[in-house]
């Protein structure tokens, strides 16, 4: 296993660890470990891509109406002078 260290946790952080350790009747380590481990397995899907968030922001606004495209293809690229 891995072990970690948290600096810079302020004072009233450490002491509402310790009594929440206490009352579940474990150790602070133990405590701070099903912290972490519940609020990772709760978290689901961190990283979601652009297209989910706008699909996402689409819902949510009820949709949206996009004009309709050109019925005539686009022109093909001119490529002759790229190497």
């Amino acid at each position: 296993m891995t072990a970690i260290t948290i600096r810079k946790l302020p004072e009233s952080a450490k002491q509402s660890l310790r009594m929440r350790a206490a009352s579940n009747g474990r150790s602070m380590e133990a405590e701070a470990r099903s912290i972490l481990l519940d609020a990772l397995a709760d978290s689901g899907r961190a990283e979601i891509t652009w297209i989910e968030q706008l699909i996402a922001v689409g819902v949510e606004v009820g949709g949206v109406d996009l004009p309709d495209g050109p019925e005539e293809p686009a022109p093909s690229a001119d490529l002759s002078g790229v190497r």
